[in-house]
């Protein structure tokens, strides 16, 4: 991780994983932000000669007061996805559709 922030404000969105899978929630990351995580992947995959899961990048994360460590993952469809687990929704009052600020160090 380079440590750098970036700092944004996005909207908590639902993924239904079908009949047993659950419901997880995420934030889309696009723009200037989705780009520096395109090429952070990409340099991790030029340096390493390989790519990490999913092609994943390893964040760290915060919402209010609340920090932890996670990864981004890309999508076609939405960018740069950034998964929001239930303690950190909870602990930070968010609610689906509703924007908050993010904060990304990688």
């Amino acid at each position: 991780m380079t440590g750098e922030d970036h700092a944004l404000t996005v909207t908590l969105w639902r993924w239904a994983g079908g009949a047993n899978g659950g419901d997880w929630f995420f934030a889309s990351i696009d723009g200037a932000v989705g780009e520096a995580l395109s090429a952070t992947a990409l340099m991790q995959r030029l340096e390493s000669g390989r790519r990490s899961g999913w092609g994943s990048v390893k964040v760290v994360a915060r919402v209010g007061e609340t920090e932890w460590r996670t990864s981004a993952f890309p999508s076609k469809a939405q960018g740069w996805m950034v998964p929001i687990k239930a303690a950190v929704r909870k602990a930070e009052g968010l609610a689906e559709g509703e924007p908050f600020a993010l904060s990304l160090s990688f």
